[in-house]
């Protein structure tokens, strides 16, 4: 197969139309049609988004040799914490699910970090969720892309982080959290890990 048929079967496959693949890529339809009929090639930059969106490796688009197996295994490999976090970041925020109570209770985020081992996620010790996470640890993340069409769920365990090194990366990627939380308004600041358990994306 030819890197445009290759990328035509597997945007069908996702059920994304030209139109939708050229608003995620910022390119014309047209660009994209002349990408799947072979009159042109996707840039470097493209053909990156083109394999984290589509699931498959580079090489498999651009090597005629490179069949479907290579994508199967791609498709089934396992998720690491930065893939989560580049996932949820695209999407731009989250629902984590907590036990409150011996009962389930959702709620929407926003503030997620990974250092390429865990999740952290960021909330205030005068909030509901604090209180369930330190009485029941185990909880449940997802996340859905609008574009994409894709979802994201990841479960595990969570404990207080310390870290003063996480606490400054957070608070770097996140800057409002120091305008929001100053002098004594910063011990109510808390972070939590999340020791990924299991991650998928579909």
């Amino acid at each position: 197969m030819t890197m445009g048929e290759k990328l035509a079967a597997l945007r069908k496959r996702k059920g994304i139309t030209q139109e939708c693949l050229s608003e995620i890529l910022n390119v014309s339809r047209q660009s994209v049609s002349r990408w799947e009929l072979n009159a042109a090639f996707p840039e470097t930059e493209k053909l990156i988004k083109l394999s984290r969106l589509l699931e498959c490796s580079i090489d498999f688009l651009l090597n005629d040799e490179v069949e479907e197996d290579q994508t199967q295994k791609e498709r089934h490999r396992e998720l690491s914490a930065d893939d989560c976090f580049q996932f949820i970041r695209e999407c731009g925020y989250f629902f984590l699910a907590t036990i409150s109570a011996e009962k389930p209770h959702l709620r929407p985020m926003g503030m997620i970090y990974s250092d390429g081992k865990a999740l952290f996620l960021v909330t205030d010790k005068r909030k509901s969720v604090y209180e369930d996470l330190i009485t029941h640890p185990f909880a449940e993340l997802s996340s859905y892309n609008l574009y994409t069409r894709m979802w994201i769920r990841v479960s595990g365990r969570t404990q207080e982080e310390n870290s003063r090194d996480i606490r400054e990366a957070i608070l770097d990627l996140y800057p409002m959290i120091r305008q929001e939380y100053t002098n004594q308004d910063e011990i109510f600041f808390v972070i939590f890990r999340l020791t990924i358990e299991t991650a998928a994306v579909k």
